[in-house]
Formats: C-alpha cells, structure tokens, sequence
C-alpha cells in the first residue's frame, strides 16, 4: 500500500488530504481553518484594498492539518499507517508572499513585527500596491516589452514585484528586515524541507513565470538595470530572491526530521515543488491539451495547456504564458476572475447579514427565467483580473426597480461571473487557444447545480466537474505520487488518481438565446466602463434589458 498527502493552502482555510496512490481514493480529510484575523484574513477598515495573512496560521494548519487527515485515514482504512505515506504535494494561492530573514523565517514571527501588517503574508487578493503595477506597466513597456508581452501585456497588483515594492515604499522598515521574499507555496515544501536559509528553497515556475515574470529565455528573473530603474533597493533584492524555478518534474526536498516526527511521518519522502493551487487543481481535473480547467472558489482561475513544442500566441490581458507551469512538458496558460465566490458571499453576509441565506436564495433564482428580472451586473466587485487587469474596477448592478427581489439580484451577480467567464473564453480562442471542453472544480461547483447551468448556458459549451471536491490538494497529492516514483509520470497518474462526475451540463437552447443578447449588454458595459472603447451609447441598455424581462 502506497498513500500521498496533498496540502492546500487557501484563502480561508487548509485542507489536507490522504490518498491512496492507486487509484486516488481519498481516505483521510481535514479541514483547518486559519483562527487569526477575519475568517483568517487581516483587513483594514480604511482600506479594502488591503488582505494580509499571519505566517502562524500556515504553520498552525500544517501540523494540526496532517495529523488530523492521518487520523481520519486511519479510522477509515484499517490497517492503515503513516509509515506507507510516500510523498507530500502543496499548493498555495497567489501571489501571496511573505517576507524572511537569513534563516527563512517570516518575519510576522518574530516580536519585532508581530503586529505589523507589513511583515505578513501579502495574499493574493491584496490591491494595495496598484500604483506599484502600474508604474511596472509603464516601465516595462518602456525599457522590456518582453517581460509583459508573456503575461498579457498589463503586470497585475496581484503579483509578487508589485506587493514587495509597495512594501519599500510604505514601510521600509520591514523592507530593509527582509532577507528574501518567498511565495506561500514555496515557503511550505521549504519548511517541510528543513531550509535555514532562503537560498535552499527549490522554486516552483508556476509562480515564478505567472507573477514574478521569470522566465528562462531572458536570464530568469527581471534584470537589475529594469529593476534599478524602478527602484535600487529592488536590484539588490534580486539575488536574495532565486536565479532558477522549477517545473513539477523536480522535488522541492525530503521531508526532514524535525517535520518528520512532528508530523509522524517516515524521514526522507519527497516532497512535490509547490504550485499555485489552481495549477494542482487543474492536473486533478485531467487538464489536456483543448480542456480548460474552471477552479472556481473565492475567485476563479482559468488553466490550460498546449504541447511545449508548439508556439503559442501573446493573448492580452491574461495571466501568463508560461513554459513549464501546470504541467511538466507543457506551456501553461491561465486567466482568471478576481471574485466569484467573494461576490456572492459579499451579497448574502455583508448586504443581507444571513450568511444561511445562499440556499434559499438558490432555490428562489432557480425559479426565475434568464432575463426575467431586468438586471445586468458587472463582476468587478474586487477589479478585473482578465481581460482588463485593472483592480481599480468596481461592481455594477443595472436595471433595478422597485420590485426587484434578493433572489434576482442573486441569480444577475451569478449571471455575471458567467458573462466574465466567456469573455475569457472568447478571448483565448480568439488567440488560437483550443477550448474543446471545459470541467470546473471547487465546492460552488460540485454544490451549485444552477450556477453550473448558468455558465452552460451563457458560454454554450458542455460542463463537467471534477470528481473530487478536493482537486487542489488531490492534485498536490498526484504530483506527490510523481516525486515518490509511485507514478512514471503525470499523464499516468492522472489516469489512475483522476476522474469526473457522471453529470454534464449542456446548454439549454432557448436559454442560450436570451444570454446572448444579454451578454452583448455585458460586452457592452465592460468595454465602457474598461476604457476599452472611449465613447460608448449606454443610453438604450435600461431599456433593452426591460424590453427583455417583458419578452421573458
């Protein structure tokens, strides 16, 4: 018996999963939240664009997390032992990155900045630093059009060069105490690894090449002249930083003693190199050439990938094209939306105050036809990650009246994360990227069967989702059983550790034809308020969409 852990490390919470190597049974589950901040997230009330994370909490769920899924494996399984664990696999959001010292310690764990907000983890949903990306923008199509044509021409606040100098600017404190910055999903393998020193972190390419703009052909990170440009002290950091990132065909290290026997597990089992989580989720949805992958959480992300023999075009306004990431042999290509789940959540605790309500409000929006409310929203309630890459976007929510109902707002805010997903659609085939197919993971979408229809029917193409409601950490785990040599390689293991759901969702014609005239509205109002088009007549939009509630 041969079994893997995958680790995914979240916006709210951990989960951890056992599986079995053979068949990617999942044996063994828990789910640690994070218990410092709001729901493990530190805001700021004068900001919203602020989100930072304590270090503490990863290493908190890390160690209650692992034994708590051993346990449940072995309550599951009898005869089971942590001694046939065979490999760990982790993913983490991004970009998320911390600050360490010489000794790769965040500096949140230290007195010094135990309270300063600065020495967090800087999550991936912290805007703070859009002044930074835009200047970053600004400079690199100035002096290095290269580093943006690969990550859709626009660098994000999102990623990692923009939070670390909004970081110099705003407290160089903690800047001038940072030995090295590390992503989330690089400092947990690292930990895992026994690494005194920011320099034996083996990298992962996913968040190198996606938020870091790494890549091989021009020497690896940003040179020191374009980053002497933006600011000296960001030339100086680099080679504190890495000169090499990986693809998951390398391990990131052997488990070491001390995490060995905190954790109980055997000495020396390799441990994956650490990925985005979307990128792990998309490997236990199958990802292939012609699929793309929906990771749908807090925010979506958009994966796919083509044969790294082929050349593939600069498509604007997505997150990168990178040679490696996802999976080894393949150039990864991912885009994505900065809020799905974030808006709905918005809605139903923040505006309603009854965090209880989503089933209710889905039951109700379910019994309402495409078009009947009148309502048109935008899904920019946290900015545009794709096409647009503009966090300084807002939500929108047009054509209420009177009458309108939290049930039809409800149905128009999940309407308009599907409108936002077929734009990505469109856009990437408009690129040459094949999209064949689509399966979605995450718990909207194994629990969401309206949502799910929703996005059938606005981006008429077939639906399934993935079989585990677990794909990041299961993911985690197959690109563990990799490492461990349990699997030759990655299309063999996705074979015998993944599947789908027997459900498909298929577009519902008549439907279709009502979201396509609503999704002309959508395409309007996005370039509009985008600044994609200057002049636009958005003076017949209120009356085109009442014209269509009296048609529905």
């Amino acid at each position: 018996m041969a079994y893997s852990i995958g680790l995914d490390y979240g916006t709210n919470s951990t989960r951890v999963l056992v599986v079995d190597c053979a068949d990617g049974r999942e044996i063994g589950l828990a789910t640690i939240d994070y218990p410092s901040g709001e729901q493990g997230v530190f805001l700021d009330a004068s900001n919203h664009l602020l989100a930072r994370q304590h270090p503490a909490d990863y290493l908190f769920a890390l160690e209650h997390g692992v034994k708590a899924a051993l346990e449940a494996a072995r309550k599951a399984v009898p005869g089971f032992s942590s001694a046939d664990v065979v490999g760990i696999g982790v993913d983490g959001t991004g970009s998320s990155p911390l600050p360490v010292d010489a000794r790769n310690k965040p500096l949140a764990l230290s007195s010094r900045f135990a309270r300063n907000l600065n020495a967090f983890c800087w999550l991936w949903k912290d805007h703070t630093s859009i002044p930074e990306a835009a200047l970053i923008t600004q400079m690199a199509r100035r002096k290095r059009p290269r580093y943006l044509a690969r990550i859709g021409g626009i660098y994000s606040s999102e990623w990692f060069w923009a939070k670390i100098w909004h970081c110099l600017k705003t407290d160089p404190t903690v800047f001038d105490a940072a030995h090295s910055w590390v992503e989330l999903s690089d400092y947990i393998p690292s930990v895992l690894a026994g690494a005194n020193s920011p320099s034996q972190i083996v990298r992962g390419v996913c968040m190198a090449g996606h938020k870091a703009m790494y890549a091989k052909e021009w020497g690896g990170l940003p040179d020191e002249g374009f980053l002497a440009a933006l600011d000296p002290k960001l030339a100086a950091l680099r080679d504190r930083l890495y000169t090499a990132a990986h693809d998951a065909s390398t391990p990131a290290g052997k488990l070491c003693p001390k995490w060995a026997r905190q954790l109980g597990l055997p000495i020396g089992i390799p441990i994956a190199i650490g990925e985005m989580d979307v990128h792990y989720g998309a490997i236990a949805c199958g990802v292939e050439e012609g699929t793309l992958v929906k990771v749908i959480g807090t925010s979506t992300c958009d994966c796919a990938v083509a044969v790294a023999s082929k050349r593939v075009a600069n498509v604007p306004g997505i997150c990168g094209i990178v040679n490696g990431s996802i999976l080894p042999g393949y150039i990864g290509i991912e885009a994505g939306q900065s809020a799905v789940g974030d808006i709905f959540k918005w809605f139903v605790e923040r505006v309603l105050g009854d965090a209880s309500a989503h089933v209710r409000l889905t039951k109700e929006a379910s019994a309402l036809r495409p078009g009947q409310s009148g309502l048109l929203a935008l899904d920019w309630n946290n900015g545009n990650r794709t096409i647009l890459v503009d966090q300084s976007l807002t939500g929108l929510l047009l054509g209420q009246t009177l009458y309108t109902t939290p049930a039809e707002i409800y149905r128009a805010l999940i309407e308009a994360t599907a409108f936002g997903a077929r734009a990505i659609i469109e856009r990437l085939r408009e690129y040459g990227v094949p999209v064949r197919r689509i399966v979605c993971s995450g718990g909207i979408a194994e629990k969401n069967s309206l949502l799910m229809q929703i996005y059938a029917d606005v981006t008429g193409c077939e639906i399934r989702v993935s079989r585990s409601s677990q794909a990041c950490a299961l993911g985690a785990a197959v690109s563990a059983t990799v490492a461990a040599g349990v699997h030759r390689d990655f299309k063999t293991a996705q074979a015998a550790m993944t599947g789908l759901k027997s459900k498909t969702y298929r577009p519902i014609r008549e439907n279709q034809i009502i979201y396509d005239k609503l999704y002309a509205q959508y395409k309007l109002l996005h370039d509009a308020f985008g600044n994609v088009v200057k002049t636009a007549n958005l003076g017949r939009v209120m009356k085109d969409l009442l014209a269509l509630k009296t048609q529905s």
